[in-house]
Formats: structure tokens, C-alpha cells, sequence
């Protein structure tokens, strides 16, 4: 019996999606057993069993383990093939045209401007948070991972985490911008809200980041650092997945700030007050620097038309655009 095993496969998927065979999997996955045991612990005729135990055996998710002759009988044994089985599934849009490259992780302007504006291909931007699309990146849903996660204690964006995730594996972070974090306020700034201690201090209404997202994460440091608790804090548990969707619960008055990027601000109509500039980096595992669509896009964007394109948005600096740091595994 192996330790763990990854269903990917279309009839390993299929099968456990019934909930019958999820739970005769569970039991054969604890101790191996016969048909008539397995129809005596669920209550069935041992050949309602067999239906169910055969899609299994034949997934390679149950197996023959033992061959016991008992008087007259012949007793068979199945086991699962597993100690615990994991499935990771991402779908993705496909136009069934151009070849696509799925970039998941942080929201940002710049890569849905870009990622529309490429030629020859289909570029899906999943918006999930930094850390949670490093996290899909290792088990291999995507082709590449979008983060801006900041390390306080070694001052440093993004290479800390993705060294711990991908310490056996070699990568490639590629720089897409530099960008504005700061605080969006309504026009005129009405709370006089400048620094995160003073959304504390106000009890201002906060639209948050979802868990996970390199803006929450910042946040969270920044709270931190100053003493405040959390969770004290009028909206700290709300959880929006863009930086467009806080910025338009500040402009609608459902809060009074968010944390977030000047682009978004600024095309909600929205106050902005700069806190911080933040490093932007696409995570790309080293052996998917060989498939021809990641290529291309690597390629595109190290272009002075993107570059120009990028540049041309409010809050973005390009001048480290395309910089690489390759990690060995």
C-alpha cells in the first residue's frame, strides 16, 4: 500500500465523487475486507457492493490484497491502494483557440491589462491571494504564481516564502512592477485616515482583504507592529478578493477605508495615501520554462511595449520590470 497517492485522473475524479464509494474507499483504506463483510457493515446485498467496488478496482483506487480459501468458499481481500489519496483540481476557462497560461495568486491591474493585451495566446488571471496561488503553483494547478508577500523579518518580498514552499524544486521569480500599497479613503479623506495606526484609533469601518492575499498579510504585520488587535477592528472580518471590490465598498459608504493600490483608488473615484511600494513577482517553476505558451509569455512581457503599457498606469513603476532571481531546489 503506498503513502499517499494524487488522483489525476478523469475516472479516478469520477469515481470518488460518488458518495458510496468515498465511504466503501474509507472503510478499505482502514483494513482490508471481503464483499459480504463490506454488505454486512453498509447493509446491502453483497452484489449492490461489488457495482461500487469494481469502479474502484478498476481507478486503481481498491485493489485485490489476499486470497483466502475457507471450506467450500473462496474469500477475497480488497484493500485500498493508499494510506490517503488527495485530489487538487483547478478549472480553468479554455476557448478551445490560442494556447492559454494560467497565472493564479494576487489581484493586480497590470497583469489583467497585460494578460489582455497578449497576442497568440489566453492568459487566465485566477485571483485567490499570494500565498494561497504559491500554494496551487507546488501542487501543480497553474502554470505560473503571482505574489507580492512582504517577509518582515527579512525585509523582503516574496523570495522567503517561495524558497520554504519550493525548497526542492528550482524556479524562476520574475519581476512584473513595482507598485503603490497605501490606503483608500473617500475624496476629502474625512477621518484624516494617514497610517494604519490611525484606522485603529478612529474605529474607522474597514473593507478587508481575503486571508491569504499579500495585502491582508501586510496588513496583519502592520497591526502587529503597532500593538492593535485584530480582530477589534469594524470589518477586519469581511473578505473581499480584489483590490476593485474594497475600493468599491468605500466608494458605495458600506466602509470608511481599505487597503489596497493606487489603480484601484483612483478608477473608483477614491482618496489615496501611499504607504508603502511593493514588489510584484510571477513565480515560474523551472520546468515550465520549456512549455512554448510560458515561454511566450515571458518573453512578451520583458517587451518595451508592455513595459510602455504598464508604465502608462497610475501607481506603477517598470524600471525593474523582467528582472530575474532564479532559486535553485
Amino acid at each position: 500500500m503506498a503513502g499517499t497517492i494524487r488522483m489525476n485522473r478523469d475516472d479516478q475524479i469520477e469515481a470518488v465523487g460518488d458518495a458510496t464509494r468515498r465511504a466503501l474507499l474509507r472503510r478499505l483504506m482502514a483494513a482490508p475486507a471481503t464483499l459480504s463483510q463490506l454488505g454486512v457493515a453498509f447493509g446491502k446485498h453483497p452484489a449492490w457492493i461489488r457495482h461500487h467496488l469494481m469502479r474502484l478496482v478498476d481507478a486503481e483506487l481498491v485493489e485485490l490484497s489476499e486470497v483466502k480459501q475457507v471450506r467450500n468458499f473462496t474469500e477475497k481481500y480488497y484493500r485500498a491502494t493508499a494510506s490517503a489519496f488527495e485530489v487538487h483540481l483547478l478549472l480553468a476557462p479554455d476557448s478551445g483557440g490560442a494556447p492559454s497560461v494560467t497565472v493564479v495568486g494576487s489581484n493586480d491591474v497590470a497583469l489583467d491589462a497585460f494578460a489582455s493585451a497578449l497576442s497568440g495566446m489566453t492568459v487566465v488571471p485566477v485571483a485567490i491571494g499570494s500565498l494561497d496561488g504559491l500554494v496551487a503553483l507546488r501542487q501543480g494547478l497553474a502554470d505560473i504564481a503571482a505574489c507580492h508577500l512582504f517577509d518582515s523579518r527579512e525585509s523582503e518580498y516574496n523570495i522567503p516564502f517561495v524558497r520554504h514552499l519550493f525548497a526542492d524544486r528550482e524556479v524562476l521569480v520574475v519581476t512584473l512592477v513595482h507598485r503603490e500599497q497605501g490606503v483608500m479613503v473617500p475624496a476629502g479623506n474625512p477621518l484624516g485616515i494617514k497610517t494604519v495606526a490611525d484606522i485603529v484609533e478612529r474605529g474607522a469601518r474597514l473593507a478587508n482583504r481575503n486571508s491569504g492575499s499579500g495585502t491582508r498579510i501586510w496588513l496583519d504585520s502592520e497591526l502587529r507592529a503597532i500593538g492593535a488587535e485584530a480582530l477589534t477592528l469594524p470589518g477586519y472580518d469581511t473578505s473581499f478578493v480584489t483590490h476593485s471590490a474594497v475600493a468599491l465598498e468605500v466608494a458605495r459608504g458600506d466602509a470608511d477605508v481599505a487597503l489596497g493600490i493606487r489603480a484601484a483608488a483612483e478608477a473608483a473615484g477614491l482618496g489615496f495615501v501611499p504607504l508603502a511600494q511593493e514588489r510584484f513577482d510571477l513565480v515560474i517553476p523551472a520546468d515550465k520554462l520549456t512549455q512554448v505558451n510560458v515561454g511566450d509569455f515571458i518573453n512578451q512581457l520583458e517587451t518595451r511595449k508592455a513595459r510602455k503599457m504598464i508604465g502608462a498606469l497610475s501607481g506603477y513603476d517598470v524600471s525593474h520590470t523582467g528582472d530575474e532571481v532564479r532559486i535553485a531546489g
